[in-house]
C-alpha cells in the first residue's frame, strides 16, 4: 500500500503543477462557478473519456490522461467551492488557492488510504473503463443531490462523492501510466 501512496502523490504532483500554472494564467476565475457548473464540467470530461474508450476515431488530439487530470482538478475546485462558497469576483491568490488545493488533496488521500486498507487494493483489478463508469455514476448522484438542494436521507453528501471521484481518477491515471497497452 506504500506503493499506492507514492503513486497517488506522483499523479497529484502533475495535476497540482497544472492547477498552479492555470492559476497564474487565469487567476481564480473559477471561483464564480456554481457547484452544478463544476459538476457539469466534470461530467463533460468523464463523458469524453468514455467516448474515447468506445470510439476508434479521435478528432481532438487529447487523450484520457488530460481529461482525468481535469476531473481531479475540477473536483478539488468543487470541494473548495463547498468550503468557501461562490463569489462574484475572483478572490484567491495562487498561494491561498494552493493551500486549499493541498488541504483537499490530503482529505481525499486519507480517505483513499483508509478505503484502500479495508478493500485490500481491489481497485488494482478494475479496468480504466470501469473507473470511468464509476466516476459517471458518482456524477449522476451528485447531480441528483444538487437537484435535491443538497439534501440526502441516508446517502453521503456531495463532498464525499467528489473525494471518491478524485480517487477513481487517480487510480485510472496510475493504470494508464503502468499499462503501456492502454491508450494514453
Amino acid at each position: 500500500m506504500q506503493q499506492t501512496s507514492g503513486q497517488f502523490d506522483s499523479v497529484i504532483k502533475i495535476c497540482r503543477d497544472l492547477f498552479m500554472k492555470k492559476m497564474k494564467d487565469y487567476g481564480s476565475a473559477w471561483r464564480i462557478l456554481r457547484l452544478p457548473s463544476l459538476t457539469d464540467q466534470i461530467y463533460i470530461k468523464a463523458q469524453r473519456i468514455r467516448s474515447l474508450q468506445e470510439n476508434e476515431v479521435r478528432k481532438v488530439d487529447e487523450g484520457e490522461k488530460s481529461e482525468f487530470m481535469g476531473i481531479i482538478n475540477y473536483s478539488i475546485m468543487a470541494l473548495i467551492q463547498i468550503e468557501k462558497g461562490i463569489v462574484e469576483q475572483p478572490d484567491l491568490s495562487v498561494t491561498v488557492a494552493t493551500v486549499l488545493y493541498d488541504k483537499h488533496v490530503l482529505i481525499a488521500k486519507t480517505l483513499m488510504e483508509n478505503k484502500n486498507h479495508d478493500y485490500g487494493e481491489a481497485w488494482r483489478e478494475l479496468r480504466v473503463s470501469s473507473l470511468t463508469d464509476l466516476i459517471l455514476q458518482k456524477l449522476l448522484r451528485v447531480k441528483q443531490i444538487e437537484d435535491n438542494e443538497g439534501e440526502t436521507i441516508v446517502s453521503e453528501g456531495i463532498d464525499a462523492n467528489y473525494q471518491d471521484i478524485i480517487n477513481y481518477a487517480v487510480f485510472a491515471m496510475i493504470h494508464l501510466d503502468s499499462n503501456s497497452n492502454l491508450e494514453k
